[in-house]
Order: C-alpha cells, then sequence, then structure tokens
C-alpha cells in the first residue's frame, strides 16, 4: 500500500501518492534545469505549475481522490518532456504532439483601449481588433446607446488573461512547456523592444496608457457596484429559497404525507381530492416539483456568495432532473384524476304532495340548523363539520323557485344533483344527499342546508326546490327567503325579490299583491289627448288635470308658461337665450 504525500501546487491543495509524487517532483526539477539562464524563469516555472494543477482538477472527481502515477504520466504527456530542451535553444521548436483546443474568449487587457473586450474578441474571432471597436462605435451611436450595456456585460462576465497560459489559450494555442516559455520570452522582447523604441511610441503609449487607467478607475468602480448588487441577488435568492424549502417541509412533507401536525384545511384536502391514501402522494411530488427549482435557486445563491463553491455534482443534477420530471408527471396524472371525478351530472327528483289548494294562504320559510350554527343565506361554499359525533359536509347551495299550476292541489319537487366519474356514480352520489323540509298548518318550512357523509366527497352537491301552488292560492314568503330565490328569468319563478313579506295572489302568468299600497295616479297623465305639439315652431302645448283642477302649459323657445282654467297666469319662466 503506497503512502500518500498532500501536496500545494498553484495554491491548490491535492492527495498524490508517493511514487507519483516523486515523479512529478523529478519532472519539474528537470524543467527548472533546462530553463536556467533563462529571461524569466519563475514566471514560466509558475504557469507551469498553475497548467499542471488545472489538468489534475480535471481529472479527479472530488477533493479526496488521490492522484497516481497514471495521472501524472497523462499531464506529462499533455505538457511534454523537458529533456528536448536541454540539447539546444532551436529544439524549443520542436514540441511533442498535443491535444490542440479551440481558443477560448478572455479580455485582452496587454492591448486594451477600455477593457479588452475588443482585442479579446480579435483574437477569438481572427479578426483586426480596429474593427470591431469602430462596430462597437457605429452599433452605439445606431442603438442609442444599447450596445454599452452588452459591452459593459461582455466587461464584467469575460475574464481577463491574466497569466501566460490564458493568453495561449485565448490565441488558442497549446499550454505545452515550449509555447509558456516562448511566450514570456516574447513578452521580455517586448518590453527590451518598448524601451528601445519609446521615443517612437511615446505619444501613442500615453494616450492608451491615459485611455486605459481612467477606463480601469471607472471600471472598478461600476465593478464594485455590480458586484455589491449581485451580492445582494445572493442574499435575496438564500432567503427566498430558504424560506420557501422549509415552508413547503413543514407544510407539505410533515402535515401532508406523516400527518405530524394537524391542520383544518387537511380535512378539506380529503374531502375534495382523490382520497386520504393519496394525499401523502400528492404531498411528495408537490415537494419535489416546486421544492427542487428552489433548491437550485439556494445553490445559486450560495454560488453568488461563496468564491470556488464546488459543484454538485452531474449525477446529482440529473437524479435531481429525473425527480422533478416524475413528479411534474405525477401531479398532472393526479390532476387528469381529479378533473374525471367531476367528468358526469346527475341528478335524482323527489315529488311530494303539497295540501294547498285554491284560497289557502301558504306560508314560506326557509330554516337553520342550530348543530351546524347555520342562519339562512344562500352560499355555493361547502364547510366541514361535527354533528352528534359524526362528521358532515354540508353547504347552503340551494335554489328556491315558486310556480303556478292548475293543478287543484299543491306539490313539492326536490331536485338533488351531483357530479361523479360516470353519470351513474353521480346519481348515487345525488341520492345520499340529506335534506329536510316541514309541513304544518299552512307553513312550510324549506332546510336552508344540506348535509352528506365524508366518504361521498364533495362533488357540487346542489339541491333545487320548486314549490307549486295552484292558481287562487295566496303566497306569504318570509324575508330569509331572499338569497334563495334570486333567480332570472329562464328559471319562471313567480316570487320575484322585493316580494319578501306580502301576500301574493297567485295567478296563471304570476301572483297579484293583496296587502301592496295602491299607486298614486300620475297628475300628468299618460294620454296623448293631453299633448300637442305644433311642429311649425316648436311649441308644445299640454292640458293637465291636477286634484280636479285644469291647467293649460306652453312650452317654446321663450319659456314655460302654465295658465288655470280661468286663463290665469300662474307660472312664467322666461328663456335666457336670446331670439
Amino acid at each position: 500500500m503506497n503512502k500518500t504525500v498532500n501536496i500545494n501546487l498553484a495554491g491548490i491543495f491535492f492527495h498524490i501518492d508517493e511514487d507519483a509524487y516523486s515523479k512529478l517532483q523529478h519532472y519539474l526539477e528537470a524543467i527548472k534545469r533546462s530553463l536556467t539562464g533563462t529571461h524569466g524563469r519563475d514566471e514560466i516555472i509558475n504557469d507551469i505549475e498553475a497548467r499542471i494543477a488545472e489538468l489534475f482538477t480535471e481529472k479527479i472527481k472530488n477533493e479526496r481522490q488521490v492522484i497516481s502515477s497514471r495521472e501524472v504520466d497523462e499531464v506529462i504527456a499533455v505538457m511534454g518532456q523537458p529533456e528536448d530542451y536541454m540539447l539546444d535553444e532551436e529544439l524549443f521548436e520542436d514540441e511533442p504532439t498535443t491535444r490542440t483546443k479551440g481558443k477560448k474568449l478572455f479580455r485582452d487587457t496587454d492591448h486594451a483601449y477600455i477593457g479588452g473586450v475588443s482585442s479579446g474578441l480579435g483574437h477569438y474571432l481572427g479578426i483586426n481588433p480596429i474593427w470591431l471597436r469602430l462596430a462597437w462605435v457605429l452599433l452605439t451611436i445606431f442603438s442609442t446607446g444599447a450596445f454599452i450595456l452588452i459591452y459593459i456585460a461582455l466587461w464584467i462576465f469575460v475574464p481577463e488573461a491574466k497569466t501566460t497560459a490564458d493568453k495561449l489559450a485565448m490565441r488558442g494555442e497549446p499550454v505545452t512547456i515550449s509555447n509558456i516559455e516562448r511566450k514570456i520570452r516574447e513578452g521580455f522582447d517586448d518590453v527590451s523592444g518598448k524601451m528601445k523604441d519609446i521615443n517612437y511610441e511615446k505619444y501613442g503609449y500615453k494616450a492608451r496608457s491615459g485611455a486605459s487607467s481612467a477606463a480601469t478607475a471607472l471600471g472598478d468602480g461600476i465593478m464594485f457596484l455590480l458586484n455589491l448588487f449581485v451580492k445582494f441577488i445572493g442574499i435575496l435568492l438564500l432567503l427566498i429559497a430558504g424560506t420557501t424549502l422549509i415552508g413547503l417541509f413543514i407544510g407539505l412533507f410533515s402535515i401532508g404525507t406523516f400527518g405530524i401536525i394537524e391542520a383544518p384545511w387537511t380535512e378539506y384536502v380529503e374531502i375534495v381530492g382523490p382520497g386520504a391514501d393519496s394525499i401523502w402522494i400528492i404531498s411528495l411530488l408537490a415537494f419535489f416539483a416546486i421544492g427542487i427549482p428552489f433548491f437550485f435557486l439556494f445553490v445559486l445563491g450560495l454560488k453568488i456568495l461563496v468564491k470556488k463553491l464546488k459543484s454538485i455534482g452531474r449525477t446529482a443534477k440529473l437524479v435531481l432532473l429525473g425527480l422533478w420530471i416524475i413528479s411534474v408527471m405525477g401531479l398532472i396524472f393526479f390532476g387528469i384524476q381529479q378533473a374525471t371525478e367531476r367528468a358526469h351530472d346527475g341528478e335524482v327528483v323527489i315529488t311530494e304532495a303539497l295540501p294547498v289548494k285554491a284560497n289557502d294562504t301558504l306560508y314560506l320559510s326557509m330554516k337553520g340548523d342550530p348543530e351546524l350554527n347555520s342562519t339562512p343565506y344562500k352560499s355555493g361554499n361547502f364547510n366541514f363539520s361535527n354533528i352528534s359525533g359524526r362528521d358532515v359536509i354540508w353547504s347552503q347551495d340551494i335554489r328556491l323557485i315558486v310556480r303556478s299550476t292548475q293543478d287543484s292541489v299543491g306539490r313539492l319537487e326536490i331536485r338533488k344533483s351531483a357530479e361523479g366519474k360516470t353519470r351513474e356514480e353521480a346519481m348515487a352520489r345525488a341520492e345520499k344527499i340529506n335534506y329536510s323540509t316541514s309541513f304544518s298548518n299552512n307553513r312550510l318550512e324549506l332546510g336552508g342546508q344540506l348535509t352528506t357523509a365524508p366518504e361521498n366527497k364533495y362533488r357540487d352537491q346542489e339541491v333545487q326546490v320548486t314549490v307549486f301552488l295552484p292558481v287562487g292560492s295566496v303566497l306569504y314568503a318570509s324575508d330569509n327567503t331572499y338569497s334563495f330565490h334570486r333567480n332570472s328569468d329562464w328559471y319562471e319563478d313567480v316570487l320575484q325579490n322585493g316580494d319578501e313579506e306580502q301576500f301574493l295572489l297567485i295567478t296563471r302568468n304570476g301572483t297579484e299583491c293583496l296587502d301592496c299600497p295602491e299607486e298614486e295616479e300620475d297628475p300628468w297623465g299618460d294620454s296623448e289627448d293631453n299633448w300637442g305639439e305644433d311642429e311649425e315652431d316648436g311649441e308644445v302645448k299640454a292640458r293637465l288635470d291636477v286634484d280636479g283642477e285644469e291647467y293649460n302649459v306652453q312650452i317654446n323657445r321663450k319659456g314655460v308658461k302654465v295658465k288655470d282654467e280661468n286663463n290665469r297666469e300662474v307660472l312664467n319662466i322666461k328663456s335666457q337665450s336670446k331670439s
């Protein structure tokens, strides 16, 4: 069993076995010897170590994995053998065969005027940066400044090419020892050339340096504000996602699945839903369907706040994605199943004799239920209560209709309706609706509520009561019937709203109020004989009878005149307009 060694390579800790460590150490020492006397030797070594650390990071699956000799050999194969550079300076052009990767997008700050975006894009696209800078200017002008936001976004999200390895990747060159050494040497040669030709580039360098410094200061300020804003977004995501996940865990997982916490709404879910046996499945599916997206939002918030936060892994992401898809599909399935539970309507009609004849007076009222603590008032909602030790579903969805009949005796028609998966199931559910009425001494009391057992579920149970009264009978409806018979003309209800607390004579086509106050006669009259109009000059004349006295009214452009039967003027209103 090999011993393991902990090493720090370019600021990153790795676990490596003893043989692999020895091989890596000899490799790095050989590189150092090959670069003896080379300008920028330390920077080349640092870049090589950073590249090796990057390759190791790509190969290991987790932080506890130990690097073996095989991984070291693979890295050496990519980086190249140092012996090739110990013979002659010209042999640096001979490189080992490596896997060539495509270009990576970086900001080239070495040749930047503002943020290095155009220079970096120039390397990536193979275009002279001057054309890109010209395009930025034109697009910004013609887009009324919108492309400034795109430039700032690229400035923020595109990384800067800081290391030699980054600069090689920016140009699409393999990151090998010889390329790193060549790039470092080019850097030193560029500096030497600038020192020699400083007078030649003096003004251009100063202009570019000044613009770059100002842009850097502006960029630093913008970056600070944006970082502050991004941190705020991260905190906000953590708070929202965290509280949502906790709420889901308590509300859907604990209550819905295991029943640890008793809540009134769980009973309503059982009454409306597919059944108690399915609630825990729906709760679990809802937990995953809602919770998984918020979990990823929580992780995103952590990544914004914590740098170098390790990913949960590709496998975990795929598992969570699969769970989310299954949960959503499961909820859709239960939703369709719930819809089919209400696919058909069914009704049951019960007819009862009502011993009311012509000239009889029927007193009609609605009654509440003291055990349900209900007062008579129509409502489409349903409730869940306990009556004498048994649970019941109850509703005040009762419709009252009064109609006239040619029969000599009245009758009562009770129509119970409900919904179900099939018509037969809906009819069976309607039959199980409990509804009570009572009749005594010409007083009819109708129940203001219906009840049914919880196992019947709530499936839009309703009761419609139609009272048929013979022509010639009299109806006196209590005020508490008002909300139950607010019907449209389609129902042919002869009891109109506002007719309560009055004696109504039932006729063939409606009712006639027996105790309503007589309407006062309109003193102005509605006969055409009392009105006349002179079409020529637009004058209107009228003759009115008020309390036995006749008055003549004349209306024209000059105003209004009223004269009594003796032709005396009693009113004269002159028009304000000039003729």
